[in-house]
């Protein structure tokens, strides 16, 4: 693991907060014999009812939060996006959009207001979403960026019934819980959570044997074994989560866009110690422990796995590429013209977002868009000017 940073302390409330959670894991973990999964541990850390970091009601996104997304950098993310929705809703005729977990609400703004310029506004936009928190904002978002279209929304608590159109995930895979495991010589381990000396931490034992198949599964991907010491995640609830989210789509597109990459380079020996972020603050680290239920805990993506899953789920690989190449495509240079007549620190303000966007030091390499289409067979302008599906 790498070194922590010196991080803020929180105030007395949102310890108090913390200690709350780690009191629920603690017991859950002297309920099955001192030993939880990764993967349950994640998944209290994140959404245990009241406590977890995206069910409780601290800012998480923005400047006053921990981490900042692409829709919140700039509005143009959002448009470009909603340029690859009106080419879809055209070629469908009409249809819903389902955003799943709205953030700030940001980006759904952004995506009615570009689609009403454009002419092609959604029947209905959908927004599922666990946190009432993060609703509310969403509401207040709307409401004030696009009062005429919040009728349009509706929220939900599960997956639609199956609907015509387009389904958005901005960085929601990455925060599906994982499984961690350690090779050791022959052996695959799991990473398990205990309680030791007062604390959280790490438990190694031997996998299971759904487990071990999964990462014997990657090194014949791979050609090799992976190195002793080894350590990294794999998403076992991937297969049943996409499954489920694939009824909901009748025909159209899905739009997945995440930090992560093709298996291939994913396992790659350089990520010895995995690929575990957390985000507190504005600060990132490799230490799910620190502050549970006040840090945002996630994995980067394995999009082979993604799409591999989604095959299997009866959708189709529509496309994949860099975030930077997907919004070459979807029109970002375009928008920018359109923004030639203002003030010269405006400008300057917009391109140093674009950086951000498109840099590959930035976001524009380590950002990835995969496309996954139901009964829909049209060519897709986000993945028109460079397509990686082949990677996967």
């Amino acid at each position: 693991m790498s070194a922590i940073p010196d991080l803020p302390p929180p105030d007395a409330l949102a310890l108090d907060h913390s200690a709350r959670l780690v009191d629920r894991i603690r017991d859950e973990i002297e309920r099955h014999d001192g030993w939880m999964s990764f993967e349950r541990f994640m998944e209290m850390a994140l959404y245990e009812p009241g406590l977890g970091y995206y069910s409780a009601g601290s800012r998480k996104l923005g400047a006053d939060g921990d981490f900042v997304t692409a829709p919140e950098i700039s509005s143009l993310f959002s448009r470009c996006l909603a340029t690859q929705c009106a080419e879809v809703l055209a070629s469908l005729g009409s249809g819903d959009i389902l955003e799943l977990g709205a953030g700030s609400g940001i980006m759904a703004a952004d995506v009615l207001a570009e689609l009403r310029e454009l002419g092609r506004l959604p029947a209905r936009y959908l927004i599922l979403e666990v946190s009432a928190d993060l609703r509310e904002r969403q509401r207040e978002t709307l409401v004030a960026k696009v009062p005429d279209l919040v009728d349009r929304v509706t929220w939900l608590d599960a997956a639609p019934a199956p609907f015509v159109g387009i389904i958005l995930a901005n960085e929601v895979l990455d925060a599906l819980p994982v499984q961690r495991f350690r090779i050791r010589g022959p052996q695959v381990n799991t990473l398990g959570v205990s309680w030791q000396l007062g604390r959280l931490d790490w438990s190694e034992i031997r996998a299971e044997r759904s487990l071990e198949k999964s990462v014997r599964s990657i090194e014949l991907t791979l050609g090799a074994p992976l190195p002793d010491g080894y350590t990294s995640e794999i998403n076992q609830r991937l297969a049943p989560w996409l499954q489920t989210l694939s009824q909901s789509l009748e025909r159209g597109v899905m739009l997945f866009i995440d930090y992560g990459l093709p298996r291939a380079q994913y396992y790659r020996d350089e990520r010895m110690t995995g690929t575990l972020l957390c985000h507190y603050r504005h600060r990132f680290h490799d230490d799910p422990f620190v502050f549970p239920g006040l840090q945002d805990i996630g994995a980067w993506v394995d999009f082979s796995a993604v799409a591999h899953c989604a095959v299997d789920a009866g959708l189709t690989v529509a496309g994949f590429t860099t975030q930077a190449h997907f919004l070459i495509g979807t029109g970002i240079d375009r928008l920018l013209a359109g923004l030639a007549d203002r003030e010269i620190e405006s400008r300057l303000q917009v391109a140093r977002q674009v950086m951000v966007l498109t840099l590959p030091g930035e976001m524009g390499e380590r950002f990835k868009v995969l496309g996954l289409a139901r009964d829909y067979d049209q060519p897709l302008c986000g993945f028109s000017v460079r397509d990686l599906a082949g990677s996967l």
